[in-house]
C-alpha cells in the first residue's frame, strides 16, 4: 500500500493514535458503566458521553486552526486551550 501521499510524522502518528485511543476508552467506559439517559447541559442540548466527545473533537479541530491562522505554528498552547475546552464540555455541555 503506497502511503507516500500522506506526511507520516511521528506527530501524525500520534494525533491518530490518540483518536483511536480515545474510541477505544469511550467504548471500554460505556461497556463497563453504560451512559444513563442523556442529560441537558448549558446549551440546551442533550448528550450523551459520545456526543460530549465529539465536539469536544470538532471544538479542538477549530481551536488549532484559528491558532494556526492567528498565532503561528507553535501548537502546544492550542492543545492546552483545547484540552480545557474538553473538560469544559465535558462537565457542563
Amino acid at each position: 500500500m503506497d502511503l507516500s501521499w500522506m506526511a507520516w510524522t511521528w506527530e501524525t502518528a500520534a494525533f491518530f493514535a490518540t483518536i483511536a485511543l480515545l474510541l477505544i476508552g469511550m467504548t471500554l467506559w460505556e461497556v463497563v458503566s453504560p451512559g444513563s439517559t442523556p442529560r441537558r447541559g448549558l446549551l440546551g442540548l442533550d448528550t450523551t458521553r459520545g456526543d460530549r466527545l465529539f465536539i469536544s473533537l470538532l471544538g479542538s479541530a477549530f481551536i488549532h486552526l484559528a491558532w494556526l491562522g492567528l498565532v503561528g505554528p507553535d501548537l502546544w498552547w492550542a492543545l492546552g486551550l483545547s484540552i480545557i475546552y474538553a473538560i469544559g464540555v465535558f462537565r457542563w455541555v
